[in-house]
């Protein structure tokens, strides 16, 4: 007869916050390593099948996570087809902006793609709702499953947008606002961890800090500001004044992603987004401080960095 494990051998089980913390940053930095040096292998092929197989790995495994935190929350979406749409999403994308459909498209008629696709996605949900024959929700089902695809697979879509971006080395861009992102969430966790005492919004993430706030605008400043003096000639348009507001802009945005993405956890009664990396979570625990900065970085190079 099996007999219940001790108090302090599950809590022997239970990570601290410091561990997971630890363990979130070890698994992001291993992962982007590995698409990083891809990227810039220096042969296109690789390059570009490096960006496609990231970028579908991230859309899919996110949004699964998502509509399983609608499910758990007891709500209803169209799962298969909103997984099956990011991919389109993601994939007809790529397409555009590396040629292959003939078309070397500006960022704007990358954006038309991508205004026809909602348009017919938001159709293809309502047909799955015509012939839905048990879901009597049909708006909340809708209106679900298009979320989830513009928060996961739309907001990812901007990185792409940035590697390929006309007439700039994009891949310097999305290593800058990667690495600005993780010092944010770095110097949170520090200065929170040392002197935080006020709390955000407890209701939603108890242990984000307005202390540490100030340590997530610090750390990503004082990143930008290394990154653009070492590397910013691979930076076309960047010095101290634009390193500065990116800086200050992408913590921000970084730790409203988190914000939100534990909101999301919260309401669905769940600790992490998913089971992807045991005791760290799932893909969105770690990409959701990115999900808000790839679309302020991408926005930012197109009509401030490189506007004429």
């Amino acid at each position: 007869m099996d007999t219940p494990a001790s108090p302090a051998a599950a809590s022997s089980k239970t990570l601290s916050k410091g561990q997971v913390f630890a363990r979130r940053m070890l698994s992001f930095v291993v992962l982007w390593t590995i698409v990083l040096l891809a990227l810039f292998s220096g042969n296109s092929r690789i390059s570009n099948a490096a960006c496609l197989i990231t970028m579908l790995f991230f859309a899919g495994t996110g949004l699964w996570e998502f509509y399983a935190m609608v499910e758990a929350r007891q709500m209803v979406c169209f799962k298969r087809w909103g997984t099956f749409g990011g991919l389109w999403l993601i994939t007809g994308t790529f397409l555009h902006l590396t040629g292959q459909l003939g078309i070397y498209g500006t960022p704007a008629r990358v954006n038309d793609f991508e205004t026809v696709f909602l348009i017919l996605f938001v159709l293809g949900l309502c047909l799955c709702q015509f012939f839905s024959v048990s879901n009597t929700a049909g708006i909340l089902a809708i209106s679900t499953t298009l979320f989830g695809l513009m928060y996961v697979a739309w907001l990812l879509n901007f990185i792409q947008k940035i590697i390929f971006f006309p007439g700039v080395d994009g891949h310097f861009y999305v290593l800058y606002f990667v690495l600005v992102t993780k010092f944010s969430d770095s110097g949170a966790y520090v200065v929170g961890s040392l002197i935080g005492r006020h709390k955000m919004i407890p209701r939603i993430s108890p242990g984000k800090t307005w202390e540490g706030f100030g340590g997530a605008i610090l750390g990503s400043t004082v990143a930008s500001l290394v990154f653009a003096h070492f590397l910013g000639h691979h930076l076309y348009g960047m010095n101290r004044v634009h390193a500065v507001v990116l800086g200050v802009i992408l913590s921000i945005a970084a730790v409203v992603g988190d914000l939100i993405e534990s909101l999301f956890k919260r309401e669905s009664g769940l600790k992490d987004s998913g089971r992807l990396f045991p005791g760290i979570g799932g893909i969105l625990d770690l990409l959701d401080s990115l999900l808000f900065n790839a679309p302020i970085m991408y926005l930012y190079l197109r009509h401030i960095l490189t506007h004429p």
